[in-house]
Parts: C-alpha cells; sequence; structure tokens
C-alpha cells in the first residue's frame, strides 16, 4: 500500500530530524568514545591508577600538577589531618623514630584506606631520604596492597636517569621528554607558592579588615589547582599576588620581626609546627623563613651559603643545617628582634645546629626560641612560649628607643 502524501511528508520531517540529532549529538559521541578510549589506554598501561602524597603544608597544588600533568594517573586529596590519622602513624612506629615519619605514615595509611593505589615519597635531604622504604614495609605488614614511588631511588642516576627510574614506575610508557617539561612546571609553580607564602608571612599580621589574607590565599590555591601548564601557573600568580598587594594593611614602620630556623619538615608544616605561622601572624608580627623548597631544593648551594656564614660553619653539617645557621646568622645581621628555631624531636642535625645558634644570639644580642615537637607536644603550651617570647621581644624593642 502507498502513502498518502500527508503522510509521505511526515516521514521525510521525521527522517531529516533524526538526521540532524545525531549530526548534533556526533561530537558528544565521539568525545565520549574518545574518553572510553583513554581509559582504556590508561587502564591498559597503568595499573595503577590513583596517586597521593603526604599532607605537607601548601605544596598540595603542586602534588596535584605532578600527578595529572607528569604521571597522568588522577590525585587523591587528602582530607583535614584529624588526631586519629595522627595516631595511626603513632602506634605503628618505632618510639624513637622522628615525629615526621609518623605524620607521614599515618597519612599514608590514610590515603589508601581511601582508595589510593599509589604512594608518593619525596623523602627529604635527611634520614627522611631513607624511610621510604621502611614505611613501604611496615604498610605491607599492615596488609596494605601498592606501589611505592620513592624519590630516594635513581636519583644518582641524573635527572632524566631519575626520571626513567622513578616516573617509569607508575606509567611504563611514559612520555620522558614531555615528563621533564612538565617537571619545569611543578618547579616553577614552588617557586610562586613559596614566593606567596612569603608575601604572606610578611604582611598578614597587619591587616586591616581580619581573615582578609586566608581569604586571598585560598583563592590561590584554588587557582593553581586549576592549573593545566606553566602559563596557567605563571598567570595564577600573577593575579593571587594582585590579590595580595590590593589588601589594606596597617603596618608600623619597625614592626617586630622573627626568623624562623630550623627542621624543614616541621619549621615548615603547619600541622608538625602546630600552626606556628598563624600564631605568629595573630601576634602582628612580621615573619620571614628561608626555609622551604625553592631555597632548598631548586636553587640550594651549600658551598655559597657557607661562605656566607663562614664564622660558624667550617663544613657541611648535613640536612638543612647549613642554611638554619646561614639564614639565623642573615637575620641577626639583619637587625631582626629575635629567631625561632623549630624542629622535631630527635633531629641530630638540628641538635647540633643549637651551640651555634646560641653563638649566633651571643654575637648579635638576638634572642632564640627553641621549639621542640613530638606527638604530645601541647598546643597551649605552644602559645604560652610564643605569648612570653613575643612580650620579651617588644619590651626589649621598647627598651632600644
Amino acid at each position: 500500500m502507498s502513502m498518502s502524501k500527508p503522510q509521505a511528508l511526515i516521514e521525510q520531517v521525521r527522517s531529516s530530524v533524526a538526521v540532524e540529532l545525531e549530526r548534533r549529538h556526533a561530537p558528544t559521541l565521539l568525545a565520549d568514545r574518545k574518553a572510553a578510549k583513554a581509559a582504556k589506554h590508561k587502564a591498559k598501561h597503568h595499573k595503577y591508577t590513583k596517586a597521593a602524597f603526604f599532607r605537607y603544608c601548601y605544596y598540595d597544588p603542586a602534588f596535584k600538577f605532578f600527578c595529572e600533568q607528569v604521571l597522568d594517573v588522577d590525585y587523591l586529596p587528602l582530607p583535614e589531618a584529624t588526631r586519629a590519622a595522627s595516631e595511626v602513624g603513632v602506634q605503628n612506629s618505632s618510639d624513637y623514630v622522628c615525629t615526621p615519619f609518623k605524620h607521614i605514615l599515618g597519612d599514608f595509611a590514610e590515603a589508601l584506606d581511601l582508595g589510593a593505589d599509589i604512594l608518593i615519597q619525596f623523602g627529604g635531604p635527611c634520614r627522611l631520604g631513607y624511610y621510604g622504604e621502611l614505611q613501604e614495609s611496615i604498610l605491607r605488614d599492615m596488609g596494605y596492597e601498592f606501589i611505592m614511588m620513592n624519590f630516594a631511588r635513581g636519583i644518582e642516576l641524573g635527572y632524566i636517569g631519575w626520571a626513567k627510574e622513578v616516573l617509569k614506575t607508575v606509567n611504563p610508557n611514559i612520555d620522558v621528554p614531555h615528563g621533564v617539561v612538565k617537571l619545569k612546571a611543578v618547579a616553577k609553580m614552588i617557586e610562586h607558592l613559596d614566593s606567596l607564602r612569603d608575601f604572606y608571612l610578611a604582611n598578614a599580621g597587619f591587616e586591616v579588615q581580619r581573615g582578609s589574607f586566608d581569604a586571598a590565599w585560598v583563592s590561590a590555591m584554588d587557582a593553581m589547582r586549576t592549573c593545566l601548564d606553566e602559563r596557567d601557573i605563571n598567570e595564577a600568580y600573577r593575579e593571587a599576588m594582585a590579590a595580595f598587594r590590593a589588601i589594606p594593611l596597617d603596618k608600623p614602620a619597625d614592626p617586630i620581626r622573627i626568623g624562623i630556623v630550623g627542621e624543614m619538615f616541621t619549621a615548615i608544616d603547619e600541622r608538625s609546627n602546630l600552626g606556628l605561622d598563624h600564631k605568629l601572624v595573630a601576634m602582628g608580627v612580621e615573619v620571614h623563613r628561608m626555609l622551604n623548597f625553592t631555597n632548598r631544593y631548586l636553587r640550594y648551594n651549600e658551598p655559597n651559603l657557607r661562605v656566607g656564614a663562614k664564622d660558624y660553619l667550617t663544613y657541611d653539617m648535613g640536612p638543612t643545617s647549613t642554611l638554619t645557621v646561614a639564614a639565623a646568622k642573615k637575620y641577626a645581621a639583619g637587625g631582626f628582634d629575635g629567631l625561632i628555631h623549630a624542629k622535631s624531636a630527635g633531629c641530630t642535625p638540628e641538635i647540633d645546629c643549637i651551640p651555634v645558634l646560641q653563638k649566633v644570639s651571643e654575637d648579635y644580642s638576638v634572642p632564640v626560641l627553641y621549639l621542640t615537637y613530638d606527638s604530645q607536644t601541647s598546643d597551649t603550651g605552644l602559645d604560652t612560649r610564643l605569648e612570653a617570647f613575643y612580650d620579651m621581644l617588644s619590651m626589649k624593642k621598647e627598651k632600644s628607643k
């Protein structure tokens, strides 16, 4: 039976609409096919696909960029640290191991519980550089299955050799030259994060509107987390610094200035030092801290630092000792009102620094507050010591006028 003209017209319209809908949906279907293909490719070449770092101060955006842009794996951010998470590390560590080891171990256990199957341990310049193997062994004894990407491995092979040795642990088919380019972008992000933090520490204590710097800081971190390349990173930095500089300040001409030195992990990480940065800023102090990734890893020149502190150093005392002494001398010679030496309990290199810092204190008449942290350190006790130190510096400064 042949269709009538109206029926034929209706069928023609339906056919045209179907073709148009298929045409419009084609890009989505193509994108879906590409996404499925990429997921299949990742599943084929990455047996492990979700990576986590341990918690470490403000470097989370750089960790995220490294995982997603260098390793081509998913990044698992950890939630705010809790006492329970830290206790896992304490309970599964030796009593005599340093507090950073316990924090990191607890973070790794929590990351694995949250679904991570890749752990990234970049260690440190001290014996933390050897802790990756021990932490891996402990976690396996606890029943976890994962791979450990340990930055300490292959470092003697140079940058390219290290990239092949370490990066291919996660992605055997990684494009090493591309990975190196992205690593340079990671370094640039670290420099910018440290620069922003330096500005924050020096000025946040004098903001007119309370909380302005913290709000700008959160926005800066959020912007950094969305970056996909070095151009994005530079743009995020420019915008963040402009926002910082636009915050109204009520800063005296000669504020109390305190320089922080000490063991790198504890001196930087606010969980480890119980929020030392914020406690000092809240007191209206200008804070300086040379200890950061940029100065210890990206621009570090130990012989030059030792020359600058030749009155106090003859040999490299290890890890961050030279930086501790050189920074202390710089701050003291620059007329700073006080120094704070922060370290974890049992940190041998920084214990060796204490007699040297006492000599710097004597030579320049600058007070030094020595803070040693362990898993039992009291937040209230720290507040009391900082308040007493601040009062002493204020009285000393007033007396000298």
